[in-house]
């Protein structure tokens, strides 16, 4: 078993939508997947450890979802780079990091490219190309991934704010859902 990039897509959207019910479709067509395609995240994340079934019922592994988002993704999921382009603004450029840092004005900011996106700058590949349709959709999952951005590339400061505001959106998602994990 080996995770993809759309199963940290699904868990992040699962922690941002929390404590509201869910399905497989409903999720789908939020994230602009195939129900099978969540389905398949929702089973390698169980697997993974990332994620447990209980009474039929599905529940974050909050503390390894955070060891794994803080640690791991970096690894796995490195973020292609490329040249000026029409996007999304993510990472140290786009909320909640943006009013931490000073615009540069020698280099511009990173963007997933996305013909509907209102910002040039540099193109950052997204942790699954779904992900800005997505986020469009939920402003909360939108702040996770520009933090999760900003750990996968970011620069040491702007990843140590990243990290720990991170934690502050897992923890609450833990205080919300009173999961012993």
């Amino acid at each position: 078993m080996t995770l993809k990039a759309q199963d940290v897509l699904v868990l992040l959207k699962l922690v941002a939508s929390s404590p509201l019910r869910w399905s497989y479709n409903v999720l789908a067509v939020e994230l602009g997947m195939s129900p099978s395609e969540v389905h398949g995240a929702v089973r390698r994340a169980v697997a993974a450890r990332l994620a447990v079934r209980e009474n039929n019922e599905l529940s974050i592994n909050i503390h390894n979802l955070e060891e794994f988002l803080l640690f791991g993704v970096k690894y796995v999921f490195l973020p292609d780079r490329g040249g000026i382009t029409r996007g999304m603004l993510t990472g140290h450029a786009a909320p909640p990091l943006v009013d931490r840092f000073a615009p540069s004005l020698a280099e511009p900011p990173p963007v997933w490219p996305d013909p509907q996106g209102e910002a040039r700058g540099t193109a950052f590949s997204p942790i699954y190309k779904a992900a800005p349709t997505a986020a469009r959709r939920d402003a909360q999952l939108y702040e996770l991934l520009v933090l999760l951005d900003a750990i996968r590339d970011g620069r040491a400061r702007e990843r140590q704010i990243a990290v720990t505001e991170l934690r502050i959106r897992l923890k609450h998602y833990g205080k919300r859902n009173q999961s012993k994990y």
